[in-house]
């Protein structure tokens, strides 16, 4: 049957997911390698405090400090810390509010009626952040564990600290989060699409063999490019968290945060995603109308010289920023020189092409003036400072 079909071939692509994860993960250094790291701290955290509330203190609630700890074993030291501090103090505020309305009214019903409210209102305090929901679940605890005393109180949340020290202590003495390889990854990710776009849609319209469905997986292609692009700074925001308060990067030098060179490659990579975004678009709308509509053959084909050098310049760019073994003074960063004076050639060729290409269609002039103004702000993008 057809719907079995679909759920043998969906099960096989998730079966050879997660071999690729595990493989990728056993070879070396990554971000699988990274997951995988983190749910054995996880795990570990909860089996520790576990162990101590549960098995060894037999607590009547000991379920509270692995449940704090697997959650507080975070993707980077800064927020568990900053996460356990909030989700303590909701912890707090709900229980005490909970026993205090529970003990006042002798009912738990009508203790849950009243704090449940005040208690979902106080999650929504900015101070709290994403940790506020968990005053609901401190109440709760409190009003469904059955009979509601202060001593009984005191215990889950002297149960939430331990598992909050526990959660912390495990993400912060065994190998620390530092995200600084992913944020490069992601980087060389965006240039490398760039890289390689570019270069197809080059080809492509210097061969003359493109049509309406090429153009249009090319426009694909370069609005994934923005994706990318948005990816990357992410993953600069991840690294620069990463190494806060980290014993790790305290004791290697070796760490460094993303400084100004890959906050200025990520504007650079945006405006490329901006810019190859418009050509695409512009070439899947030539191609998608009437055929005495496209551009002279000699103009397609002196701007396919200008993107297969801007490509050429995006890959240098990228081995001056942020490529490994290259601080942006060595041989990358002279040929990426060259490479945009390159550019600026071919630019200029194009621009005393453009107006006899195109003498009688105005709007084919406004739009390709328009395409060579971007160039020529993406090449000086390029440049490097």
């Amino acid at each position: 049957m057809e719907w079995m079909d679909r759920t043998n071939r969906a099960a096989r692509r998730w079966a050879g997911t997660a071999v690729t994860a595990v493989r990728r993960a056993w070879e070396g250094p990554g971000r699988e390698r990274d997951l995988a790291v983190q749910a054995g701290k996880g795990a570990l955290a909860a089996w520790v405090a576990w162990a101590v509330v549960g098995w060894w203190l037999e607590a009547p609630m000991a379920f509270v400090a692995p449940w704090v700890a697997v959650v507080l074993v975070e993707s980077t030291v800064y927020r568990s810390v900053a996460h356990g501090l909030q989700q303590l103090a909701a912890i707090g505020v709900g229980t005490a509010l909970a026993t205090a309305v529970a003990l006042l009214l002798n009912s738990t019903m009508a203790a849950m009626a009243l704090v449940l409210p005040v208690a979902l209102l106080l999650g929504q305090w900015q101070r709290l952040g994403s940790q506020g929901v968990y005053a609901a679940t401190g109440a709760l605890f409190v009003l469904t564990g059955g009979e509601v005393t202060v001593a009984g109180s005191a215990a889950r949340v002297l149960e939430a600290v331990f598992g909050a020290a526990v959660g912390v202590t495990v993400n912060v003495l065994i190998r620390p989060p530092v995200y600084l390889r992913d944020a490069r990854a992601a980087l060389e990710d965006a240039a490398r699409e760039a890289y390689e776009l570019l270069g197809a849609v080059a080809d492509g319209l210097a061969t003359g063999t493109w049509d309406a469905h090429a153009a249009g997986d090319w426009h694909v292609r370069a609005l994934r490019l923005g994706r990318l692009v948005d990816q990357a700074r992410s993953a600069i925001g991840w690294s620069r968290e990463s190494v806060r308060v980290n014993p790790l990067v305290r004791r290697k030098r070796a760490f460094s945060l993303p400084g100004e060179a890959y906050t200025d490659a990520v504007d650079v990579l945006d405006y490329v995603a901006v810019h190859t975004a418009g050509v695409t678009r512009t070439v899947w709308e030539t191609a998608d109308g009437e055929e005495a509509g496209r551009p002279a053959p000699e103009l397609t084909r002196s701007y396919a010289d200008f993107l297969r050098h801007t490509a050429r310049a995006v890959r240098l760019y990228g081995q001056t920023r942020f490529g490994p073994g290259d601080d942006g003074d060595g041989a990358a960063a002279e040929q990426l020189r060259e490479a945009v004076e390159e550019l600026h050639r071919t630019l200029d060729e194009f621009r005393r092409r453009l107006p006899g290409a195109v003498p009688e269609d105005p709007a084919a002039l406004a739009t390709y003036g328009t395409l060579l103004a971007q160039a020529h702000r993406l090449a000086d993008q390029l440049v490097q400072d």
